[in-house]
């Protein structure tokens, strides 16, 4: 596929993977931190902009809910 037809999230994918083949000691040290502490870019790119409204709302009528049985 060509650079004219790509989307920009096959962009960043693409450069994404070029990256990480051309420094696999900072590769190494990512995944080491991504495994550990999770990917929100990874999140909301795989989501995209509905489902990460859905994941918000969601996290927050839940707070609501917590805090009017428990606080």
């Amino acid at each position: 596929m060509g650079s004219d037809n790509e989307t920009p999230e096959e962009r960043r994918e693409r450069l994404r993977q070029e990256e990480w083949k051309g420094n696999p000691t900072g590769n190494l040290r990512d995944s080491f931190h991504r495994c550990s502490n999770g990917s929100l870019v990874d999140l909301v790119g795989g989501l995209g902009w509905k489902g990460t409204g859905i994941l918000l709302l969601v996290l927050i009528v839940g707070f609501i809910i917590y805090g009017f049985f428990y606080l």
